[in-house]
């Protein structure tokens, strides 16, 4: 298993490093965006999907509503597991947007990955690539997520293709 996380891993870099030397075609132009606002969520727990063993993860169904740069609905589907030690958890999901950005109508994926190691969090959302539909064909980006007082916001920053 830690080889198949360590190969995921120098995969996941090499493709990083392969990315950063790609040159754009004239075709390519790209506007980069920056995008703020908050959203609700409404969290639901899942059943676990097999009853007979301990809860050690849970599922979990999210569904948010946004506003500001990002005007538009989602549901997330969730996992996370705690661990034995206090302040120690992971949390993977995927989350599906459906609205508008900078005023361009449709959907796209966000891949979450969150892991809290003895109280200190670190979360990582990322737009899933190749997932943007209708006006947001190849939309890239990274959110950030803020809980203040019980309230949430995000920070958005992203790059679209311009418009034709």
């Amino acid at each position: 298993m830690a080889v198949c996380l360590l190969f995921a891993l120098a995969c996941f870099a090499a493709a990083q490093d392969s990315s950063k030397t790609k040159m754009p075609n004239n075709k390519d132009v790209s506007m980069a965006g920056h995008a703020t606002g908050t959203f609700e969520v409404k969290v639901v727990p899942q059943a676990a999907d097999d009853q007979s063993k301990p809860a050690a993860v849970s599922r979990m169904s999210i569904d948010k509503q946004f506003h500001g740069g990002l005007e538009g609905t989602s549901r997330v589907e969730g996992l996370t597991a705690g661990t034995d030690v206090k302040g120690s958890a992971v949390y993977v999901a995927i989350e599906q947007f459906t609205g508008t950005l900078a005023g361009r109508k449709g959907s796209f994926l966000l891949h979450h990955t969150g892991i809290m190691t003895r109280g200190a969090p670190q979360l990582t959302v990322s737009v899933v690539p190749d997932s943007g539909t209708g006006q947001l064909v190849g939309l890239t980006g990274e959110m950030n997520i803020t809980i203040a007082d019980g309230k949430h916001s995000y920070d958005f920053a992203y790059t679209l293709p311009e418009t034709q």
